[in-house]
């Protein structure tokens, strides 16, 4: 899914810099864009990881309104999608489980509401400041997944608030410094590759963050440049330098 993301971030970026005269129209611009979700969604749900869905989903319409698309046209994509997921909820059990645990985390806490309880037991004992680096009580035998999925949780107990509204201004700079970059760029492909890098990096950090504070539904999507390592570390590190060498070439 990793590679998956990057190709269809550059394709996408490709189609509408060499369209975006037309990206209004529905023919090129917003009927494109179903497609390549259709196609995506086939190979990413039937995984099934519905949560990386969700990260195309949001890349694709933020790349498609940067492009040049209609905002009515993103309405009723964005509609579509939300009822997408109402369908899939009902055929998928451990989709509606997400659902329910959402909106009642203390329904089940030693089952399906497990993790987002830790999780949030975890940020709540972190206080203001938290415990202090490496003195997490809830990543030893509590916190599924303490170095990957739940890692938020773990930073909200160790460095507390104070802690995780850092991590998530650092998250928030490098939107902005990102998109900056995509405004300045001087080749509009550039910058709809930039947009598209930045929307998934940060769609995808803040889904995770949201998801470990029970704002969002539980999600598996790791927090990027912090969860334990592996292909999702090395496909974002290797975007952040695709958007170096963008920076390259910027107007003055």
């Amino acid at each position: 899914s990793e590679l998956l993301k990057i190709g269809f971030v550059i394709y996408f970026a490709a189609w509408l810099s060499g369209f975006r005269v037309r990206a209004a129209e529905l023919k090129y611009g917003l009927l494109p864009l179903v497609v390549l979700l259709a196609i995506v969604g086939a190979l990413i749900v039937a995984q099934p990881d519905t949560d990386t869905f969700l990260v195309f989903f949001a890349t694709g319409l933020v790349m498609y309104l940067a492009g040049g698309g209609k905002w009515w046209h993103a309405a009723l994509l964005f509609l579509g999608i939300i009822l997408g997921v109402v369908i899939l909820a009902n055929a998928r059990p451990y989709i509606m489980e997400r659902f329910q645990t959402f909106f009642n985390p203390n329904a089940d806490p030693t089952g399906a509401s497990y993790q987002i309880h830790q999780s949030l037991i975890a940020i709540g004992s972190g206080g203001l400041t938290g415990r202090g680096f490496g003195q997490s009580i809830r990543k030893f035998n509590y916190l599924p997944e303490p170095m990957g999925d739940s890692i938020f949780a773990v930073v909200g107990e160790e460095f507390g608030f104070v802690g995780a509204v850092l991590l998530i201004l650092l998250f928030t700079t490098f939107a902005w410094r990102g998109l900056w970059i995509a405004n300045r760029s001087t080749d509009t492909f550039a910058g709809l590759m930039t947009v598209g890098i930045v929307t998934m990096v940060v769609s995808q950090s803040f889904i995770n963050m949201a998801a470990m504070t029970n704002i969002l539904p539980l999600s598996g999507t790791p927090l990027l440049f912090i969860s334990q390592g592996g292909t999702a570390l090395l496909f974002a590190l290797a975007e952040a330098g695709i958007i170096l060498g963008v920076s390259r070439h910027i107007r003055k």
